[in-house]
């Protein structure tokens, strides 16, 4: 049978939220199989629980926000679309997230720190058949025409694939890859995936800081583009860093649906709503989907039944 997955101890980081600037502290904690992922906020008088679910999403400006009951007055968290990437690139299904803020740290700006995080803690297989959403059939999206033209899609696969697409018209994103494609067959998600990090242009940073943004943003975590460079001494981590960060949110994005999917995912240009909005669209449809898991580890695709690699 394949396993469900959770921790085998808990882990803790402290850090500062990207867009909030507020001091957080973070605890991961292991999770009975059948939990799924679930945000608490301790900071509360009252602790909320925030279960992970496509429709508790409500806010996708900039980043995935989560809110109690899908209710966007809610208590809520935002930017979780880092750690939900690292946690599904290592295959976690049950866990506890306590946080002490509104914002999951940004760390590095990546999802390699929470990466790091969770094989510290231990990754132990429990005594439950890990649940899929399979797909059936196609599922798109679409917004805007001509230049401002965005989609995603879904299509049924054995496995888990993503393909991006960026398409930035700016010379230090022009000289790196725009398209990329990784599939979870190659269980390389630590090496290929997950060390991109956020990105930000000069420019656009006094506007998003006027309306309350990015506050806690640096170089420290994130790359940083002026009108012609990128402004970071270390330079780049990966020559297509810039699509493969895209590559690493989508597959947060998607990850809140609450189970692993086996799909290919495509896309052009989209973001966070776009995800979101290809997610619902998938769930609004009981034909379109089905929820499967594998007695026989042999009939799993291939990178899921082992153990996440480390480094």
């Amino acid at each position: 049978m394949l396993q469900q997955r959770t921790l085998k101890s808990l882990t803790r980081a402290v850090g500062v939220g990207l867009h909030s600037g507020q001091r957080v502290e973070l605890t991961l904690r292991p999770a009975a199989p059948d939990t799924g992922i679930v945000f608490r906020r301790v900071d509360l008088p009252v602790p909320v629980e925030i279960p992970v679910s496509a429709t508790a999403i409500t806010d996708t400006r900039l980043n995935s926000t989560l809110s109690a009951g899908g209710d966007p007055g809610a208590p809520g968290v935002h930017t979780v679309e880092h750690l939900m990437s690292a946690c599904c690139g290592l295959g976690i299904d049950n866990l506890y997230i306590d946080i002490t803020a509104e914002e999951v740290p940004i760390l590095d700006g990546s999802a390699a720190s929470f990466v790091y995080l969770l094989h510290s803690a231990g990754i132990e297989l429990q005594r439950a058949p890990k649940r899929f959403v399979r797909v059936l059939k196609p599922v798109e999206v679409r917004e805007g025409e001509g230049r401002s033209l965005k989609w995603a899609r879904l299509d049924p696969y054995h496995g888990f694939k993503l393909s991006f697409e960026i398409d930035f018209d700016h010379p230090a994103v022009n000289q790196t890859g725009q398209r990329y494609e990784f599939d979870f067959a190659s269980g390389r998600y630590s090496r290929d995936i997950a060390r991109a990090r956020t990105f930000g242009f000069t420019k656009d940073v006094e506007m998003m800081r006027s309306r309350g943004l990015s506050l806690g943003g640096s170089m420290d975590n994130a790359i940083v583009v002026d009108d012609y460079r990128v402004l970071n001494a270390e330079g780049l981590r990966y020559d297509d860093e810039f699509v493969k960060h895209k590559i690493l949110d989508a597959i947060g994005d998607l990850y809140v649906i609450g189970k692993p999917m086996l799909a290919a995912y495509s896309a052009y240009k989209s973001g966070h709503a776009l995800n979101n909005k290809l997610l619902r669209a998938l769930l609004a449809d009981a034909s379109q989907y089905e929820i499967v898991s594998f007695e026989d580890e042999r009939q799993a695709p291939q990178g899921f039944a082992q153990l996440a690699p480390a480094w």
